[in-house]
């Protein structure tokens, strides 16, 4: 096995500003404006954007990516399918990052972590192309070990580890089940550094599920988004992303210290 990456003191901020399209589509026109919000999370402390560019552009449009990719500060993670289309996208948009993860035209949100397993002979020639292109490639997977040795396998450098089931759990099932999951990711992130995996997590993250996955070691990065768009609406967009870090930071030095 390849030896641990290096990983920050406390795990970086991914802002994921799908939803301020969201709320601009549905009624048209400009505002409120995704790159916008990208420049307010960047002065807000945020350590990247990430953006998902659907195959039915429900919210993150064409020319939202490409603005994204000329007009922010911040490094760019563009979520994406494992597509034809997509690919060629990110090759001539070239983010710092692409993330494939499994999509469904009838899902409301991604479902689940992408079966890199099943899949490893579609996904090796993008993550080839990806990679050469000098984009860092990352799989967005459930916490097995069969999937994190597919990643590996593949060449791709990074991991974003799902926690949607657990943020589930966290809210409306039992004490047990959610501490199941919590440890199946606090394996999963372990068992991904020791291959060598840069290991990241998000989906469904709050500030009250965020704690817990700050404080796995080794984490180095937390990708959320639709939480710290709905609290924009309550407190702004700029304090919520502000609370989100602080509460990050408080979790993962607190358990550093242990």
């Amino acid at each position: 096995m390849n030896a641990s990456r290096p990983v920050p003191r406390v795990p970086r901020l991914g802002v994921n500003i799908d939803h301020v399209a969201t709320i601009r589509n549905a009624r048209g026109g400009r505002h409120p404006d995704p790159v916008a919000a990208a420049k307010l999370a960047a002065e807000a402390g945020a350590d990247g954007i990430t953006a998902h560019l659907r195959e039915d552009r429900r919210h993150i449009g064409d020319e939202d990516i490409a603005r994204l990719s000329t007009e922010i500060g911040l490094p760019l993670n563009l979520e994406m399918a494992a597509t034809d289309e997509m690919l060629a996208i990110a090759l001539k948009a070239r983010p710092h990052a692409a993330c494939i993860v499994p999509e469904r035209r009838e899902e409301v949100t991604t479902e689940g972590g992408l079966d890199a397993a099943r899949h490893h002979n579609h996904l090796a020639p993008m993550v080839r192309q990806l990679s050469e292109a000098g984009i860092r490639v990352s799989l967005f997977i459930e916490a097995d070990e069969m999937q994190l040795e597919a990643a590996r396998a593949l060449g791709a450098p990074v991991v974003e580890l799902h926690t949607g089931a657990y943020c589930h759990a966290a809210l409306d099932g039992t004490a047990a089940e959610r501490e199941r999951l919590l440890e199946r990711l606090r394996r999963g992130a372990a068992f991904g550094q020791k291959l060598g995996l840069e290991v990241h997590a998000g989906h469904g993250l709050t500030y009250d599920t965020v704690p817990p996955i700050a404080a796995i070691p080794g984490i180095a990065e937390l990708n959320i988004g639709h939480f710290l768009i709905g609290e924009a609406i309550f407190d702004g967009l700029a304090p919520a992303i502000r609370k989100m870090r602080a509460i990050i930071e408080q979790s993962a030095l607190a358990a550093k210290a242990v």
